[in-house]
C-alpha cells in the first residue's frame, strides 16, 4: 500500500458513492449508461473471486465487498427500482456492450500470465475495466448536457485510473522493477479514453458553466 494505491482506491469509491447518491436523491438514473453499469458489476464480480478463498488484509476484503455490492446495488436500481428505471434513456444508450465482454474475453484467452481459470478471469476483468467506461461517454456525448452528479462520477473514475498509474511507476522504482504488462497497458488505454472529457471537464470548470460534451 502507498499513497498513490490508497488516493486511486478513495476516488474509485467516491465515484460509486456519488453515483449512489444521485441515483438515490434523485430517483433518477438520466444520463446513466446501464450497460456500463452492468460491465462494471462483471468485472467486480471476475476479479474478487478469490473474495473467500484468498485473504490478504480487512481492508482489501472490504473493498472487494463494497465494489461488488455497490456494482450490483447500481443496476438493480437502473432495472428494478420503480421509479428509477422509468428514467433510463434506453434508447441513447445503445452501445453494444456485448462486443467489448467478447473482446475482453478472446484477449484474456489469447494473453494471461498463467492458463488457469482464476487468472483468465482476472486477465478479463482487466481488460474490461479499461473499456467498460465506453457505453457511459457515447451517451453523454449523445445528451452533450451533463449534469454536475454524472460529470463528477466519471471525472473521479479517470482520477482513480490515473493515481493507480501513478501507483505501478512507483512500484516499478520502489519494488525491485515490479511491473505487470497486462495492467499497465489496459490502465493507459484506460486513463487514454477519458482524455477529452477531462478536457471539456477542465474547460467547464475553468470559466464556471456547465459541463457540454460536443456531439
Amino acid at each position: 500500500m502507498n499513497a498513490f494505491r490508497f488516493l486511486g482506491d478513495m476516488t474509485h469509491l467516491f465515484s460509486v458513492l456519488v453515483l449512489l447518491l444521485k441515483i438515490y436523491a434523485t430517483k433518477s438514473c438520466s444520463g446513466v449508461s446501464r450497460k456500463t453499469q452492468e460491465l462494471y458489476m462483471l468485472v467486480f464480480v471476475a476479479r474478487y473471486l478469490d473474495l473467500f478463498t484468498d485473504y490478504v488484509s480487512l481492508y482489501n476484503s472490504v473493498m472487494k465487498v463494497v465494489f461488488i455490492t455497490s456494482s450490483a446495488a447500481i443496476v438493480w436500481y437502473m432495472r428494478r427500482h420503480p421509479h428509477v428505471r422509468r428514467t433510463y434513456d434506453k434508447e441513447q444508450d445503445t452501445f453494444r456492450h456485448a462486443v467489448l465482454v467478447a473482446a475482453s474475453l478472446m484477449l484474456a484467452l489469447m494473453f494471461h500470465e498463467r492458463f488457469t481459470f482464476r487468472e483468465i478471469c482476472w486477465a478479463f476483468s482487466i481488460y474490461l475495466e479499461a473499456v467498460a467506461i465506453l457505453p457511459q461517454l457515447v451517451l453523454l456525448q449523445r445528451s452533450r448536457n451533463v449534469d454536475n452528479l454524472t460529470g463528477q462520477y466519471v471525472f473521479f473514475l479517470g482520477a482513480y485510473r490515473a493515481f493507480y498509474i501513478l501507483n505501478w511507476i512507483y512500484r516499478y522504482f520502489t519494488e525491485g522493477h515490479h511491473s505487470r504488462w497486462i495492467p499497465w497497458l489496459a490502465g493507459l488505454v484506460q486513463t487514454a479514453l477519458y482524455a477529452d472529457f477531462f478536457y471539456y471537464y477542465f474547460l467547464s470548470w475553468k470559466n464556471n458553466v456547465k459541463l457540454e460534451l460536443p456531439a
